[in-house]
Order: structure tokens, then C-alpha cells, then sequence
């Protein structure tokens, strides 16, 4: 979830290594026919943008068995797994996930990307999908689009996380195992919660988003709510290294927000924010029985270890196992998710106890 602050840093490029780059991925559409959403509203046709990496391969029962899905978080896109720091490390040539030997699949999940998402047309008047439409929709691509019965893996960052823990629960057999990295399986509440309602009234209460209606988006109030977003991805320690004054700061500051801003639709962002008010797989946790490496980073703002919550919900994962990456300079604190070089040992030990 949220954009990768440092992705600048030199030091921690040094991590990627000089090794050849991952290949570039492949787009395409698909579309599901009168989707219906939980809250009850349908859309006529959704749109799921996604990407690949390689091509399918069958086993001697003609099933896929190379197929792994890689689930983005909150504002991002299936696009954004190419970033040198995940791609350079896992889909080059040689590495863990490389193209010549998986069927890698990275969807723009509902409401991100190049697929269906208010800003199209309908604004604050498309259907109010929450992640449980979001994991069917996923689903939906898999299995009916992709012809796909079992992935080899599924790894999700940030929200992409929360789906893989909903996709074991949902859809037990539905991959030999599951890589959840940077979040907790459990009620989004306390602090995570309150930085998600401020960033959406944030947008609300500037009189310009005109009840998602606006012809202009709504500066100020996207402003604030990115400030928000900012703060909640960001790791003291690396950001002390990288800006030791206050001059470096307002630098970064005074080029990063607007580059942000750039990007962002008010009401996608709300929606994006808000399609986690249904979240909780806490209650179901001993349906996932297969393999599970669960990875969070002990400076994540929003999924802090303090909580205590990974460690009484980890021992109800019947086959699971639970990383806490120490703080370092090395760590993006939310963002350490897309550092592949960071836990990439542990992707390993994974694929090959699940075979």
C-alpha cells in the first residue's frame, strides 16, 4: 500500500545488485458480465486490467501448475511489481519467480489501475466494492478467464496481503501456498482505521469535491489526505539517513507532493480507502491449511509490532510461519514490502516446502 518512498535511494538500490533486468510484463483485459458486488449493486460489464509475466505450463493432466498471482495494495497496479527493487530481484533471469519458469500474474484490482474505477464515468455513483468483490473478482480471473484450478502462489502486498489471507479462507484449495506481506488478519481499527477516515474527510470536507461531482479535483482536500498517506509509509531511520536537515526535507517535500498529487482521482482514492471497512478474516484463520510464510517489517506506521497481534493470530495458521523483519537502514518501513532482497530467503524456503 501506498507509493515506496525512498525508491531513490541509492544505498538501498545497492540491494537490487547490477544483475540483468526482469523483462517487461504484458497487459490485458478482462471482463466479467454482469458483476454483482456485495453491497447488492451490478455493473453491466467490469473490467479487470492485468499483467503477465512468462506463459502457462500444463502438467500431464493438462492443469496449469506454474501459475502465481501477486496481489498489489491500496492506490497501486499489477504495474507496479516492475519496479527494479521486486523485479530485478525475483523475475530476472534466474531469480525465484523468473518468466522462463512461472505464469506470473498481476491484476489491477477493482477501483486501481487500468480497470474499472469510479473515475471512468461514474464518480461517487459506482458501485461501493469492498475487498470481498475485489478477491471473486481475482478469483473470477483466474479460474474462468486464465483457466487456472490451483496457483503455485499467491503473495500480496499491503492490501494485496489482507487478499491473500481472505483467498485462503475463500478459496482453500485455490493455490499450494500463500505469501502475505506487510499486514495483519485482522479488523482494520485503532490507528490504521483513523489515518484512512481522516484521509477521506480530508476530501470530503473541501467544498470542491461537491459530493464527488467536481469538474476540478479537489485540491486541497487530496493536499491533505496525501500528507496522510505520505506520513503512513514512511520509516524514521531511512528518512533521517536520507534528509539529515531540515533543507533536505523541504526539498523532497516541495517535489514529491506535487509528483504525487499528479496522479491521484479524489474519488478513487475514497473508494480505494474505504473498500476495507468489511475486512476481517480473523474469525477463520484455521481454514488455511496450506503453506504460509507471513512477512511484516518492524517499522511499518501501519501494521506496528507492538500491537501484538501477528503473534496471537500466527499460531492459528495450521502451517504457517511468521517474519518479523528487524528495522534497519535498509527497511521502507510499510513499503519494505516491494524490497524483494529484504525477504526474498524466505520466498525460497517457501517454494520449497510447499512442492
Amino acid at each position: 500500500m501506498l507509493r515506496t518512498l525512498f525508491a531513490g535511494f541509492s544505498a538501498a538500490l545497492a540491494l537490487v545488485g547490477a544483475a540483468q533486468a526482469a523483462p517487461e510484463p504484458v497487459g490485458h483485459d478482462f471482463v466479467l458480465k454482469d458483476f454483482r458486488f456485495a453491497s447488492g449493486e451490478s455493473l453491466p460489464e467490469l473490467k479487470i486490467h492485468y499483467w503477465t509475466h512468462g506463459a502457462p505450463h500444463r502438467d500431464a493432466s493438462g492443469q496449469i501448475d506454474n501459475a502465481v498471482l501477486i496481489l498489489h495494495g491500496t492506490g497501486g497496479s499489477g504495474r507496479q511489481f516492475s519496479a527494479p527493487q521486486f523485479a530485478d530481484v525475483l523475475f530476472k533471469p534466474g531469480g525465484l519467480l523468473d518468466p522462463a519458469k512461472y505464469f506470473v500474474i498481476m491484476p489491477d484490482d477493482i477501483g486501481h489501475g487500468a480497470s474499472s474505477k469510479p473515475s471512468d464515468g461514474l464518480r461517487a455513483r459506482f458501485p461501493k466494492y469492498d475487498y470481498t468483490d475485489m478477491v471473486v473478482a481475482e478469483h473470477a480471473l483466474v479460474a474462468e478467464g486464465l483457466g487456472v484450478k490451483r496457483l503455485r502462489l499467491i503473495m500480496g502486498t499491503s492490501m494485496g496481503c489482507m487478499h491473500a489471507f481472505m483467498w485462503g479462507e475463500m478459496y482453500p484449495d485455490g493455490a499450494k501456498a500463500l505469501m502475505p506481506l506487510a499486514c495483519l488478519p485482522v479488523e482494520i481499527a485503532g490507528r490504521n482505521r483513523l489515518w484512512r477516515t481522516m484521509a477521506v474527510e480530508s476530501i470530503t470536507a473541501d467544498p470542491a469535491y461537491a459530493g464527488g461531482d467536481y469538474t476540478a479535483e479537489p485540491a486541497l482536500g487530496l493536499r491533505g489526505a496525501e500528507n496522510i498517506l505520505l506520513i503512513a509509509g514512511a520509516s524514521p531511520l531511512p528518512m533521517q539517513i536520507a534528509y539529515p536537515t531540515g533543507a533536505a526535507v523541504r526539498g523532497w517535500y516541495g517535489s514529491e507532493l506535487p509528483r504525487r498529487l499528479q496522479s491521484l482521482d479524489a474519488n478513487d482514492l475514497i473508494y480505494q480507502l474505504e473498500s476495507s471497512r468489511t475486512y476481517d478474516p480473523s474469525k477463520a484463520l484455521e481454514k488455511i491449511t496450506v503453506p504460509v510464510t507471513w512477512v511484516n517489517s518492524a517499522d511499518d506506521f501501519i501494521n506496528p509490532p507492538e500491537l501484538g497481534l501477528a503473534q496471537t493470530m500466527a499460531p492459528r495458521l495450521k502451517n504457517g510461519r511468521f517474519v518479523l523483519i528487524p528495522a534497519s537502514p535498509q527497511t521502507h518501513g510499510h513499503g519494505t514490502h516491494t524490497w524483494a532482497a529484504l525477504w526474498q530467503d524466505e520466498l525460497a524456503a517457501l517454494l520449497k516446502r510447499s512442492e
